[in-house]
């Protein structure tokens, strides 16, 4: 069974109005992994992080998630992890793109790994469960963005790789969700255009 931690006590009203928490949401904006810079979250920030990235809807208290941690040496690990399932899929490779492997996890100074698990054969849909890792991600980025920082979503073709797979130690039924990225802006962040909710809202 897995443990489940009882929440710190808080002071907040739960379902408060907030309207900062609104602006926070509102002013959300993803940045390039490519333009990333140090200092990361300190060990506190990354722990208030990670506790914001397991509140989040789980049907059956499942914690259909775990988180992987790339930091300091990890990211240069997982960099020769990248570059040897390379060299395995593609012998002829040249040494340019195995470079760019080694270099793919220190583009930001920590980088989160959300592993989706899928508990089969249970009343709670496996569906529920996918979606539970994506809300995850989701309140990741936003705890970053609230201390500061800046954070990337993404998966790239690592994400799928059954040679990373195992080398990460995933286990039957698990997949990795993305790897989020998260560090100082390199260059100032512009706004871009959004949906128009005009096309996407029905009512029934």
């Amino acid at each position: 069974m897995r443990q489940q931690i009882q929440p710190e006590p808080t002071s907040q009203e739960p379902n408060r109005h907030s309207g900062s928490c609104l602006e926070l949401l509102l002013s959300r904006r993803s940045g390039s992994a490519k333009a990333m810079t140090g200092p990361g979250p300190s060990p506190t920030q990354l722990s208030q992080i990670l506790a914001c990235g397991a509140r989040v809807p789980d049907h059956g208290k499942l914690a259909p998630w775990r988180f992987i941690i790339f930091e300091e040496s990890g990211r240069a690990r997982m960099g020769e992890l990248l570059a040897c399932a390379i060299a395995v899929h593609e012998p002829e490779t040249n040494p340019e793109r195995l470079l760019l492997e080694r270099n793919r996890f220190l583009r930001a100074p920590v980088v989160i790994g959300v592993v989706s698990r899928v508990q089969e054969g249970i009343r709670i849909p496996e569906w529920e469960q996918i979606l539970s890792a994506g809300a995850s991600c989701m309140s990741i980025l936003v705890a970053a963005h609230a201390l500061g920082f800046v954070a990337n979503w993404i998966t790239e073709w690592c994400a799928f790789d059954p040679i990373v797979h195992e080398g990460l130690g995933l286990e039957t039924g698990e997949r990795i969700a993305g790897f989020i990225y998260i560090g100082r802006p390199v260059l100032r962040l512009t706004e871009r255009a959004r949906p128009d909710l005009e096309g996407l809202v029905t009512r029934f």
